[in-house]
């Protein structure tokens, strides 16, 4: 079922750094700044709906009132929160679709909002496209088990094999220790086929150089 037509044109912007996020994932996130405060409660009392993306500039992001940003990004929406008793909100976030952002709009809120487009990402709420399990992986899945054990990472490969293609391939993009500029270029790449294609390559790369040097993907 097509969930898109259900988005909004508008939405409030997240600037996320050192951190991608994929459709069909869910992320906890843990908000304590007063803007971002406010940006959930907004969100809780309208569609529950946020813009995760990445700025481009990683390093002076937190003294920047408004980093220039990655044209495309992520919504999600608020499946679960919790206030605590520091005023902070404890909150999981479920990925819905890539957004393109085409306008930044002038507001009077404390974060920002963006004009998006959805419709190069029509696939992302395609349910059932990809039924496949995480064993059509089976060409990579070995060199990305290893890959994960060399840079120390532990994951729960069982429970990974339960989800379907589309699941699986964008969880391990978004928690893989690739760099953000690898993560974001999977992020963008086009359908899930393309992203496991892209996958793939940058685990090539890896396994020839040895290095975690960043390279350009194209």
């Amino acid at each position: 079922m097509k969930q898109q037509k259900n988005l909004p044109n508008i939405l409030p912007i997240f600037p996320l750094s050192n951190f991608i996020f994929f459709p069909k994932t869910s992320v906890p996130l843990n908000i304590f700044e007063p803007r971002y405060l406010e940006m959930i409660n907004d969100s809780l009392k309208k569609d529950k709906l946020i813009g995760i993306i990445q700025p481009k500039n990683k390093k002076n992001v937190k003294n920047e009132k408004k980093p220039e940003l990655y044209s495309i990004g992520c919504v999600g929406k608020i499946i679960s929160f919790d206030e605590t008793e520091d005023n902070r909100i404890l909150l999981v976030l479920n990925g819905i679709s890539r957004f393109e952002i085409t306008e930044e709009i002038t507001n009077d809120k404390l974060y920002r909002q963006c004009k998006v487009d959805f419709s190069k990402f029509e696939h992302d709420v395609i349910e059932g496209k990809n039924e496949s399990r995480v064993s059509d992986l089976n060409s990579i899945f070995n060199d990305l088990k290893d890959f994960f054990q060399k840079k120390g990472y532990e994951l729960d490969w069982n429970e990974l094999k339960k989800q379907n293609l589309d699941q699986a391939i964008n969880s391990l993009c978004m928690i893989a220790p690739f760099s953000l500029e690898e993560k974001q270029i999977l992020l963008e790449s086009n359908e899930i086929n393309d992203r496991k294609n892209k996958l793939k390559e940058i685990l090539n790369i890896y396994s020839v150089s040895n290095v975690d040097t960043n390279y350009s993907i194209n």
